[in-house]
């Protein structure tokens, strides 16, 4: 089995549809008190074992190491990126049929050879696909199979990254992946599936779609108003997420509704489709019917 089907082996890359975990190290557990900026319950490597195989994390500057932090180091450190890293090759070579996808969120426009460093401390580099162009997607993308018999079964994104030939598995996001609006506040903003970024396309989705790049649907809620240190933050919903997250039903702005719009809208279904609390739907259950796909091994 490949991502736990056996039937997604010989798909494009491009042809699957991953379940995200969006700020996928940043969580409401016992060990930072709850904080309510959390985005999941369990961590990392947890949300792999369940079948999340897409990561979006904020990487930010502190002093001369790169960390993980919500918005503000002083909000929530999630700790040091190569620490992270390092979590999820070990993963990764203990499951050696998977293939996984990061999305780094780049806030203080670390350079390519900064995260570079990171990567290499965390021996992350020999596990990482490295396209042939950095100015275009694949066309076609490599297969599940393929990638995993070449060992990189490490895919990563980077907002605001220049390219660089000497890290050439840092890609920059959005000559890739499109993604749809991130900042909803209420059922109704979620039901929206055209391209927000990059803004390039005007929100044109059908060029977008036509330039191969990938879609990439956000589906979590913001609790409007939260303010910290002064500043507002955007704070995860908890209390709508059953609906948020939910496979279907009459609730609005559920995850199953939703994709089924953009799927309707894109000609396709989206690549990738990001939630906050992974488990709650469990939203994993629309990622399977979407791909098609039932009874997974190893999860």
């Amino acid at each position: 089995a490949c991502n736990n089907f056996a039937a997604l082996c010989d798909r494009s890359y491009s042809n699957i549809t991953q379940l995200g975990a969006h700020n996928s190290p940043f969580l409401r557990d016992g060990a930072n008190g709850l904080v309510q900026s959390g985005n999941h319950y369990y961590n990392s490597t947890v949300q792999l074992d369940a079948g999340v195989r897409l990561l979006t994390a904020q990487v930010h500057r502190q002093n001369t190491t790169l960390q993980l932090c919500h918005s503000s180091c002083a909000l929530l450190d999630a700790g040091p990126l190569t620490t992270w890293l390092t979590s999820i090759v070990t993963w990764l070579t203990s499951n050696p049929n998977e293939v996984v996808t990061l999305i780094l969120v780049n806030a203080d426009s670390a350079s390519a050879s900064d995260i570079a460093t990171s990567y290499a401390t965390a021996d992350a580099v020999s596990l990482s696909y490295a396209p042939p162009s950095t100015s275009s997607p694949p066309n076609p993308w490599p297969s599940l199979r393929d990638l995993i018999a070449n060992q990189t079964r490490l895919i990563t994104f980077v907002s605001s990254i220049d390219p660089s030939p000497s890290a050439p598995y840092l890609l920059d996001e959005f000559t890739y992946l499109f993604e749809t609006p991130f900042r909803s506040t209420s059922p109704a903003d979620l039901l929206r599936c055209g391209v927000d970024r990059p803004t390039s396309f005007g929100g044109n989705t059908a060029t977008a779609l036509q330039n191969r790049l990938l879609p990439l649907v956000n589906h979590f809620l913001y609790d409007n108003g939260t303010s910290v240190f002064g500043s507002s933050v955007n704070q995860p919903d908890e209390a709508r997420v059953n609906v948020t997250n939910a496979p279907g039903g009459p609730g609005e702005g559920n995850l199953g509704v939703k994709s089924d719009r953009c799927a309707a809208e894109y000609g396709r279904a989206p690549w990738g489709v990001l939630v906050d609390f992974f488990n709650v739907g469990p939203a994993v259950q629309t990622v399977d019917r979407l791909n098609g796909v039932s009874v997974p091994v190893g999860r």
